[in-house]
């Protein structure tokens, strides 16, 4: 009985530790992505097509689309936020000065769900439609996010720092016309 109760308890202990994660914690991770001029461009493409240039009609470096400020949700996050406009017509987000916890399985997403403060903000944008830009790169710094071609941006009003794992917001911004 004494052994049955310990590989319980050891299969729940290791699977608590695999769910959660704790030793994120205490691991910072900082990415310093540049706000460049154009997103990037292939070398060689296998279809033989030539490589993306910028439109003669395109503005000449990087323009601001929309633009916002992290709150905090579940775990003190804060960053400024926009849409950029690239000199070749393609669109990023970008979060700058970025400082939140890090946790599991944490994602980008533009959403078009209300940014509500507290409690009641927390869970709200799984609610409607949202875009995952992917994996958040790290819980601190500057960092670039490629918008799909097809998304229309008056659609999405949000960005969150979602908690994928445990369906929560770390953070999220309002996204204001610039």
């Amino acid at each position: 009985m004494v052994l049955a109760v310990a590989a319980v308890t050891a299969v729940l202990v290791g699977a608590g530790t695999y769910w959660f994660q704790p030793w994120k914690l205490w691991q910072d991770e900082t990415v310093r992505d540049a706000l460049s001029s154009a997103s990037p461009t292939p070398t060689a493409m296998a279809s033989g097509q030539p490589k993306r240039t910028a439109s003669p009609s395109a503005p000449a470096g990087p323009q601001t689309i929309a633009a916002g400020e992290l709150i905090s949700h579940e775990h003190k996050t804060t960053s400024s936020v926009k849409t950029v406009r690239l000199a070749d017509g393609s669109h990023m987000l970008r979060l700058e000065n970025l400082d939140t916890s890090n946790g599991p399985d944490l994602r980008v997403w533009l959403t078009d769900a209300p940014v509500k403060e507290g409690k009641v903000g927390w869970h709200v944008f799984d609610d409607g439609e949202y875009v995952n830009l992917g994996k958040l790169k790290g819980n601190r710094g500057d960092q670039n996010y490629t918008l799909p071609a097809d998304v229309d941006l008056s659609q999405y009003t949000s960005v969150s720092i979602w908690c994928d794992r445990f369906d929560v917001s770390f953070g999220a911004a309002a996204l204001a016309k610039a």
